[in-house]
């Protein structure tokens, strides 16, 4: 197998001509600077596979033997820093979620809760894509509370942990965005994976809306490409702007929208 096609020789002149008026000392931060990216894009190459093999069945055990470390060295590189990619509002989500589980003083999150979580982000792409298909929020809230399971006695303290289904639709969540091209996750990937499930609170609450992943996977690309169109349009106008402002007037306009996650991401 032939190696990676990146040379040192090309690294070494690429930053020698883009800082050529920098001394050697000075190029040293902006050196570490670019091997912490090459790194963290061969991480990323790795994970875009390890969530391929989980899609495609693999077990973690089976994934630990094909990069060479324990089961558990395995999921804790590959799991727990999925959050690391969560959107600001993504993240908020999973903090509703577990505010939900409390109110409703159950002793874990489900699947449910993070649909709940969902609804409490109104601005949230995944919430523009449920009022779209089931009317308003509220009559998705309707639907998940009529599935809920019974309070319990007492309210719950401290943390509360997430269900073998919910955490299986957070390494969902990952793959839906790996499959849009996505380097972050977004409360619609949030969306995209909850829809996966097959049983529970969530599961029937989309069947009694008839939400399927047909349906959703339509409204994100709709979603998108409005996104997608907007952006071009502020950063052709951006550089519109740019050029015909006076030297030195207005700085450069910023590089490609690629990647960017929409506002309600």
């Amino acid at each position: 197998m032939s190696p990676v096609n990146v040379k040192l020789t090309d690294l070494v002149k690429e930053l020698d001509e883009e800082r050529p008026a920098a001394t050697p000392l000075e190029k040293i931060s902006e050196a570490q600077v670019r091997s912490a990216t090459l790194a963290a894009t061969g991480d990323q190459l790795v994970g875009h596979y390890v969530a391929l093999a989980r899609a495609a069945g693999a077990s973690w055990q089976q994934i630990g033997e094909a990069i060479g470390v324990s089961k558990q060295a395995a999921q804790q590189k590959w799991v727990a820093p999925t959050f690391e990619r969560f959107t600001k509002r993504a993240r908020s989500v999973v903090v509703r979620a577990q505010e939900s589980a409390r109110s409703h003083k159950h002793d874990y999150i489900g699947p449910e809760h993070l649909l709940l979580g969902l609804l409490g982000e109104p601005e949230g792409l995944a919430a523009q894509m449920l009022t779209n298909l089931a009317g308003s929020l509220d009559a998705v809230a309707t639907a998940v509370e009529a599935n809920l399971g019974p309070e319990s006695k007492k309210t719950p303290k401290g943390h509360i942990a997430f269900t073998p289904q919910a955490k299986e639709i957070l390494e969902q969540t990952l793959q839906a965005a790996l499959r849009h091209g996505h380097n972050y996750i977004g409360t619609e990937h949030i969306l995209l994976g909850l829809v996966t499930e097959s049983d529970g609170a969530a599961a029937k609450s989309f069947a009694d809306l008839e939400i399927t992943p047909e349906k959703l996977e339509e409204q994100l690309k709709e979603a998108l490409a409005g996104y997608h169109k907007d952006a071009v349009a502020r950063l052709r106008a951006a550089k519109a702007a740019a050029e015909n402002a006076p030297e030195g007037g207005t700085e450069s306009a910023g590089s490609d929208v690629e990647g960017e996650p929409p506002s309600g991401s």
